[in-house]
């Protein structure tokens, strides 16, 4: 029935000459292109397979990368020495650092979340602030304002770990995926 239907319009259609319609002959040319590029990726991928062994390769680039420690760190950022100073001087005598980092801080993305920058590698960050950083322990701030490019910053280390990327079988098919979009 559904068939009969699709034919019994598509008969109608033509008698009202939609098939010399500009919109229509676009839209019929774009499809034919999309057929045509899939075609060509099939083939492709047919001539081309990624193997289990490609994504293996490819995973353990990715781990080696990742490799090391990645920290989570807090900060307030201002734009003189003297307002971060002062703000030192505040947490020091008993000011909470998530209130004042709310508050104070001009970095407005991680401002909102008490400073929170979220777990990061130092390659990621910027020099000066990565050293200050890398030197805290757990629970530790920097004695001193940090001065990077975006201005004065106070450091306050939550916690380092060893970095530990998911098995490979939980990311094979998705490794396997941007393989085949790549070639």
């Amino acid at each position: 029935d559904r068939l009969v239907m699709e034919e019994i319009m598509v008969q109608e259609a033509k008698k009202r000459g939609m098939e010399r319609n500009a919109d229509y002959l676009t839209r019929v040319n774009q499809v034919k292109n999309d057929l045509l590029i899939q075609a060509l990726f099939n083939d492709e991928q047919a001539k081309n397979p990624v193997t289990d062994a490609d994504a293996q390769a490819e995973y353990d680039k990715m781990k080696a990368q990742s490799a090391g420690l990645e920290y989570r760190a807090r900060h307030i950022l201002v734009e003189k020495e003297e307002e971060a100073t002062a703000l030192l001087k505040q947490i020091k005598s008993g000011g909470k650092f998530e209130e004042l980092a709310k508050k104070n801080s001009k970095d407005t993305g991680s401002a909102q979340n008490g400073g929170d920058l979220g777990f990061m590698k130092a390659s990621e960050l910027v020099g000066e602030f990565a050293q200050a950083m890398i030197k805290l322990k757990n629970g530790e701030m920097t004695d001193t304002p940090v001065k990077t490019q975006y201005g004065y910053h106070i450091i306050k280390m939550e916690e380092s770990r060893e970095t530990t990327p998911p098995p490979f079988d939980e990311l094979k098919d998705r490794i396997k995926q941007g393989l085949v979009q790549q070639k």
